[in-house]
């Protein structure tokens, strides 16, 4: 499999992505022979394929004009998915009052919360979960250091 300058990659593109309004989520090379460059993008409101269209249509000559990648490749665009992972303390702002799931220690076991992203903090996050079997949400306090895992959560 060839290794590709990811970096670079990722330096060439999100100036030009960020100018279309759309964040860089993801970058990473895959694919069965390692000849498929994916291309996870953001914004506000929701990625259409349109979305997906538009950036595939001026990234594949940013990447074919700077020739970063040797030989033959395909470029996939996509969106990070309706149950993304939470990776920053920005991403965690940008999606409170949102549904996650939260994995997290808790003494020298792990646990795992779903519910409503109430507060973002310096300190960490605050998850109301609904109460079982009739009993009032309780609301689970998480300093940051304790967070092993976040993602968006779609509600069943």
């Amino acid at each position: 499999m060839p290794t590709w300058p990811i970096s670079s990659i990722k330096e060439l593109l999100e100036p030009t992505l960020n100018h279309m309004g759309y964040e860089l989520y993801a970058l990473d090379q895959s694919g069965q022979a390692g000849r498929t460059l994916r291309i996870s993008i953001d914004h506000n409101e929701p990625i259409t394929i349109e979305d997906c269209e538009r950036v595939s249509r001026v990234a594949g000559p940013l990447l074919d004009h700077a020739n970063l990648i040797q030989g033959p490749y395909d470029l996939e665009v996509s969106s990070p998915g309706a149950e993304r992972p939470l990776r920053t303390h920005h991403e965690y702002e940008r999606f409170n009052g949102k549904r996650v799931n939260i994995r997290y220690r808790s003494g020298e076991t792990e646990s795992v919360v779903e519910g409503q992203l109430v507060a973002v903090d310096g300190a960490g996050i605050a998850v109301q979960s609904p109460g079982a079997r009739g009993r009032a949400p309780v609301i689970i306090h998480l300093a940051w250091e304790d967070v092993v895992a976040g993602r968006l959560a779609v509600a069943i």
